[in-house]
């Protein structure tokens, strides 16, 4: 087999012992295994034991001849520079937002972290710190997701045969936490009237919008009249309003996925009469990605476009979330009497010495975010038992599950009706039996979707007429 161990302080002398000194004599490490084929030369102290030459010859040459030798030596480069290096430049996000988002996640929690740590040096202990470290800081979800991020570049690492193991797969007994289950709370008519009387008349079509429409907040940022199919009573959702960095684009909804909602006559009322005070404007924002275009393709996709957005800032252009929220949104459910006042704090205007600016700054309420409207929207379609594909196909969601895990709370009496279902099959099922002959009556069991869809009435005259 290949391979071969070479003393570099002795050679043999005429008696075929090893007694002459080399010139590299007591310099350096005594034995070099070289001559296995795909493995670098490694030199060793010692000759036998765990840790010496002969060890490792013989664990090269059974690993090279089957194609899975991996040199420590390559695990020992450190998780920062192998990321910067080689991980990061060849990954290849469409979405703008998504890598800065992935970035974030990667330096601001795992480089910050184990970036000085050598890539087989992250192991169970190295992981059990650093999640403690994330637990105590974080929420479960965004640890979740840093923990599957340091996953991809550990796999990657195996992938490049680097490191033998991914100890984020691997684990038994160091876990991330699970991420939580969404669950979406609709508002009350009452409520969602008490936030559009008080926001400022020129965003009103924004609470229409969402509630009637089930729109994302970007995405009624970036509806155009030429969307609206006044007709045949449809909103087209073609694009929404991104921010990236401190730039403005327009890009495909959530999921890169278009989508036709129809809606009813008051929405497109809602539409006209905004339209009658506040005309359609033209906005021109880059396609995608505000970066410059690297290849022609690039160039082409990303050219400016422009649309007659229905909303627009009070100068003309598209909104920006955070002003929205904090400006529009936030003071009207404040107006409303839905949240606390804001904490009203002094800071230092850059630049300008012993000047300050006033920020008001409100307190985060996951339930009292834009996208309750939406919420709302699913649970109004949800309630008149339009079907879960429907709704699914409205929303712009991937698929259907997403939506029955996100609603399910949502659709009424699901339990109630099943029971009363099954109390009409029995009872009509004792009608059938009789004292002296007793048979099993001949019953047509409902499908669940009869049991779902049906009126409780329906089913109870369904049961009668199968008897």
């Amino acid at each position: 087999m290949a391979g071969y161990i070479e003393d570099r302080w002795y050679k043999k002398g005429p008696d075929g012992k090893r007694t002459i000194p080399t010139d590299r004599c007591n310099q350096g490490k005594r034995y070099r295994v070289a001559g296995v084929p795909g493995v670098k030369d490694r030199s060793f102290d010692k000759l036998t034991g765990a840790d010496g030459a002969k060890a490792w010859l013989a664990k090269a040459q059974h690993e090279s001849s089957r194609g899975e030798f991996i040199d420590p030596r390559d695990g020992k480069l450190l998780l920062r520079d192998y990321v910067v290096e080689h991980w990061w430049p060849n990954q290849n996000y469409r979405d703008p937002i998504t890598r800065a988002t992935v970035r974030g996640k990667v330096w601001n929690h795992i480089l910050v972290h184990l970036g000085a740590k050598p890539l087989n040096g992250i192991k169970t202990p190295q992981l059990r710190v650093w999640l403690k470290t994330l637990n105590a800081q974080l929420g479960p979800g965004t640890v979740n997701d840093v923990w599957g991020a340091l996953s991809a570049i550990l796999q990657a690492a195996v992938d490049d045969e680097r490191i033998t193991k991914n100890y984020c797969r691997s684990q038994k007994t160091v876990r991330p936490p699970a991420r939580p289950e969404p669950r979406a709370e609709a508002w009350s008519r009452e409520r969602v009237l008490q936030v559009r009387d008080a926001i400022d008349e020129r965003a009103r079509l924004a609470v229409d919008l969402g509630v009637g429409a089930g729109l994302r907040q970007g995405e009624v940022f970036g509806l155009a009249l030429e969307d609206v199919d006044f007709d045949a009573m449809v909103i087209h959702v073609q694009r929404q309003v991104k921010k990236v960095g401190s730039k403005l684009i327009f890009a495909l909804p959530k999921g890169r996925k278009t989508r036709s909602v129809p809606v009813p006559p008051h929405l497109l009322r809602q539409v006209r009469d905004h339209l009658a005070r506040w005309p359609a404007t033209a906005v021109t924002l880059p396609w995608g990605d505000p970066a410059d275009g690297e290849t022609e393709k690039e160039i082409k996709e990303r050219a400016p476009r422009t649309f007659n957005l229905l909303l627009t800032a009070v100068r003309g252009g598209a909104w920006r979330r955070e002003y929205f929220n904090d400006t529009v949104w936030k003071p009207a459910l404040e107006a409303a009497g839905l949240i606390a006042p804001p904490e009203v704090l002094k800071r230092p205007i850059a630049g300008k010495p012993g000047r300050f600016r006033t920020v008001k700054r409100y307190a985060e309420d996951r339930e009292m975010g834009f996208h309750s409207l939406r919420h709302t929207f699913a649970s109004v379609q949800l309630d008149a038992r339009e079907s879960v594909v429907s709704v699914s196909k409205w929303l712009g969601h991937a698929d259907p599950s997403i939506t029955l895990r996100i609603y399910a709370h949502m659709m009424p009496e699901a339990d109630g009706r099943g029971r009363t279902a099954m109390q009409n099959w029995f009872e009509g099922g004792m009608k059938k039996i009789s004292p002296v002959a007793p048979q099993v009556p001949a019953v047509r069991i409902p499908a669940p979707s009869e049991v779902l869809d049906a009126d409780p009435s329906e089913a109870q005259s369904n049961a009668a007429a199968a008897h």
